[in-house]
């Protein structure tokens, strides 16, 4: 189990900032990562052979989007004020607000291709899905962002 313990030691914060990407939250991030590790764990013996970042990421993702099946989200139209009362709220929205309003598998698109820099083909191996459903989901979840974001609108990052 040595080289389980180099993989998390080198692994789990990227995979957390990944999960932070994905989530919004530094609390539910770290639970989806630890919940991630607990599966890798389970099945090290047979996982060695392959990309095992990549299916590690893939790990984490699926558990994310099949998180819907077993939290009771509640979709809404409002976003919940958040953020420092200070801030001028009209000119101002965090990525993880914006990134929250696009669709589950959209948002882990671009997720994993501009916060990980991961090419289209990786994601597309992550997410099990065709390059091309990788391209139309980048291409509609960036269009949403820019929608959403409008150039008067101050960007702060993810970490």
């Amino acid at each position: 189990m040595r080289d389980f313990e180099e993989f998390f030691a080198s692994s789990a914060r990227p995979l957390r900032r990944t999960a932070y990407g994905l989530v919004g939250d530094w609390d539910r991030a770290e639970d989806l990562t630890q919940a991630a590790f607990v599966r890798l764990y389970r099945h090290w013996d047979r996982i060695q052979d392959v990309n095992v970042e990549a299916y590690a990421r893939r790990v984490l993702v699926n558990l994310y989007i099949d998180e819907r099946k077993f939290a009771a989200e509640v979709p809404t139209d409002v976003l919940p004020e958040r953020g420092r009362a200070d801030e001028d709220r009209s000119t101002s929205i965090d990525i993880g607000r914006a990134l929250a309003t696009l669709p589950r598998q959209a948002r882990a698109v671009i997720v994993l291709r501009y916060l990980d820099d991961r090419p289209v083909a990786e994601v597309a191996e992550v997410l099990g899905i065709a390059e091309g459903t990788v391209k139309s989901h980048t291409h509609r979840g960036m269009s949403a962002l820019s929608a959403l974001l409008s150039p008067a609108t101050e960007l702060r990052s993810l970490t």
